[in-house]
């Protein structure tokens, strides 16, 4: 092979300097070329392309973006030389939400800024938080919707807070009542309303280890939750960090969403912060590419227990051996290391009840581990919720089973589940 592609994704110029990494595949555009399945696309204002060896040709380049959306460029390799392939999507509303903007949480720039603004959603059903709900009658009442979000950053809330109990009790609390208030136990802080011109309606939230970026301060316990309020809505925004040194953003978006969610959470994760939107849409395999290529870095020493948790869920929702894996210790390991991770009880007690086939000691094992899920308080991930479901459901008749059962099903009516990390919608909006 004598020709090259080098393959590059170009995002909005005056974003952050991070890149990411996307998942593509390049054809052939007739049955005499090279196939490649899975080639991995770098992404950001400048980035430098990935290089692929082809046989001299014509093809078809691909790239699957975190939205579902793919797109494609044609490229004609020639012997013995490198042909640039430019994907470009620097049609981001602002600079500072490229990374959004890749993810698929905002409008392309065109549309936002256009004279023919994104009606509002008018339907609760879409998620919006300032939709009008509709009255006993079927009518709905008319009126200005107030288009402000306020946010209250909670860096250390108490186990107990963490529980299914104390989440179903939050979404039963009458409106008015400081939903922050109730899961902190060292005190929650309000962020400063944003001076940038998408602050209005598209409010983006930046949060490190310490938590929220340019205001850090306060305590910062084992887990941090954002909660947002707009128009009698309340959001509960599970926060995924620590993550690494990798910063987590929060999208707030009151105009009708492209993607429906009102409120949406990215990982900067150069490496596998795209991975987490393919496992938000189910596309497991597609996420699998990119958490393979720094499965060492991420289970050596469980530095990055979500990301290895979410690394996991990729491999246990694609590897389906029956018999013993290589990842197998990490499961026990990210289990056992972080009592307080639910997703490490929910991923070994799924694995366990896969290899049991039909012995009451795994099963057994598999069952308790269930509970033990539970106990430990709500999952990181949606998917982990949906897995504890499932799980449970198993077990119809085991009162101990039934009665957790019940419970996260109910939570799993409040939860978002096109987003990676657990968004509860608490209180919607009613008129």
């Amino acid at each position: 092979m004598s020709a090259v592609l080098a393959v590059r994704l170009l995002l909005a110029p005056g974003g952050e300097p991070d890149e990411a990494v996307i998942v593509g595949d390049i054809r052939p555009s007739d049955l005499s070329g090279t196939s490649r399945r899975g080639i991995l696309i770098p992404c950001g204002s400048s980035p430098s392309p990935r290089s692929y060896p082809v046989e001299p040709g014509r093809y078809v380049v691909s790239a699957s973006l975190p939205s579902g959306l793919v797109l494609t460029e044609g490229a004609v390799a020639v012997e013995g030389r490198e042909t640039p392939v430019d994907f470009a999507m620097t049609d981001s509303p602002y600079g500072t939400h490229s990374w959004q903007y890749l993810m698929g949480n905002i409008e392309p720039g065109g549309v936002y800024h256009g004279a023919a603004r994104s009606p509002l959603a008018e339907s609760v059903a879409s998620r919006s938080m300032v939709a009008t709900a509709s009255r006993p009658d079927g009518t709905v009442s008319g009126g200005a919707v107030d288009l402000t979000a306020l946010a209250t950053w909670v860096g250390d809330s108490a186990p107990a807070c963490w529980s299914f109990a104390s989440m179903l009790a939050l979404a039963q609390t009458p409106p008015g009542t400081p939903v922050a208030g109730s899961i902190g136990s060292g005190g929650s802080r309000v962020l400063p309303a944003s001076l940038h011109p998408a602050g209005a309606v598209t409010p983006l939230y930046r949060f490190g280890p310490d938590g929220p970026l340019g205001a850090p301060g306060g305590p910062v316990g084992e887990r941090q939750f954002l909660v947002v309020e707009a128009a009698g809505s309340v959001r509960l925004v599970t926060l995924p960090l620590p993550w690494g040194e990798a910063e987590a953003e929060v999208l707030v978006n009151l105009r009708q969403s492209p993607t429906g969610s009102a409120v949406s959470v990215a990982v900067r994760d150069a490496d596998v912060g795209a991975g987490l939107a393919y496992m938000a849409q189910g596309a497991l395999d597609t996420a699998a590419r990119l958490f393979a290529d720094v499965e060492a870095t991420l289970y050596s020493r469980l530095a990055n227990p979500l990301a290895a948790a979410a690394g996991c869920y990729v491999l246990l929702g694609t590897d389906h051996s029956p018999g013993a894996t290589r990842w197998d210790p990490w499961l026990e390991r990210l289990a056992d290391g972080f009592p307080r991770l639910g997703d490490g009880a929910i991923l070994r007690a799924v694995r366990l009840l896969r290899r049991a086939r039909g012995d009451p000691g795994q099963v057994r094992r598999g069952r308790d581990g269930l509970i033990e899920a539970f106990d430990r308080g709500i999952p990181f991930y949606t998917l982990g919720l949906a897995w504890l479901v499932d799980g449970l459901a198993a077990f119809p008749e085991d009162p101990e089973c039934a009665r957790r059962l019940d419970a996260a099903r109910r939570l799993s009516w409040l939860v978002d589940t096109r987003e990676p990390f657990l968004i509860l919608d608490l209180r919607q909006r009613r008129t």
